[in-house]
């Protein structure tokens, strides 16, 4: 709690960052159904560059600044005429309380007239979270405010069943280690597939990340996932929405 009371108070880190935005497609529509924000330097320098410079004293900040940064940059992009929602990454451990450290979000969402219905606030773990009752907390916490959430990398690392058992976001996003060459792996079809059940008894919505070749996407498809993410659909465009085209087959069928 004191590091993130500190954190609010800070002006000592500033971050020199912009957004680039990859849609997530719902493929049956063919339209972006969210375009996930993801970190860059000012200039376009990568994401690693960027996240080299977060430490455990500055990463209030750096999550604060990403959430201001994808919300205006989202919306001079032009995101309100498509009607797609925003997918913000922020890191749990940055969160030290939810009401309070949203605050400054849903003020920028407000002074750019993006509708706050329209955020999705996906969180991933890397490392093994010590405090998963926190993490329930922001997510029921974001539920109640009409947030939605996504777990990332799901299947890989610690993200995975555990978690899903104990708090349930509204979107699982299946790690890419599934999703490439599942057209070729029947082992992580099998798999895919489960996750599908899982996610269907939840109420959980899956949308698999990654996506790269054609064939990828069929066996996707073929498997039920509706939403889909990744280079076969569109690249991520620095500062601009860019535009979606599914896979020839896909028109074939």
């Amino acid at each position: 709690m004191q590091t993130g009371c500190q954190g609010c108070r800070s002006t000592d880190h500033e971050f020199s960052i912009a957004m680039a935005f990859q849609p997530i497609v719902d493929v049956e529509t063919g339209l972006p159904f969210a375009y996930e924000a993801l970190v860059r330097g000012a200039q376009g320098e990568g994401a690693a560059q960027v996240l080299a410079q977060v430490t455990p004293e500055n990463r209030y900040a750096f999550d604060q600044k990403c959430r201001v940064a994808a919300i205006e940059g989202a919306v001079e992009a032009g995101i309100l005429a498509t009607g797609a929602r925003l997918s913000i990454n922020f890191l749990p451990n940055a969160v030290y309380s939810p009401l309070a450290c949203i605050q400054l979000t849903l003020k920028t969402a407000s002074a750019v007239g993006f509708p706050t219905d329209r955020l999705i606030f996906e969180f991933t773990e890397n490392e093994e979270m010590v405090d998963t009752e926190h993490v329930r907390g922001i997510v029921e916490s974001y539920r109640r405010m009409g947030f939605f959430t996504a777990l990332d990398d799901f299947g890989a690392g610690h993200a995975g069943l555990g978690l899903l058992a104990q708090f349930q976001p509204d979107f699982i996003k299946l790690d890419r280690e599934l999703i490439r060459g599942i057209d070729a792996s029947s082992q992580r079809r099998v798999i895919v597939a489960g996750m599908m059940d899982i996610a269907r008894g939840l109420g959980v919505t899956v949308i698999a990340e990654g996506v790269e070749t054609p064939g990828e996407f069929a066996a996707l498809r073929a498997l039920g996932v509706r939403h889909i993410q990744g280079y076969v659909l569109a690249r991520p465009g620095f500062r601009t929405l860019p535009v979606a085209t599914l896979p020839p087959a896909v028109h074939a069928d």
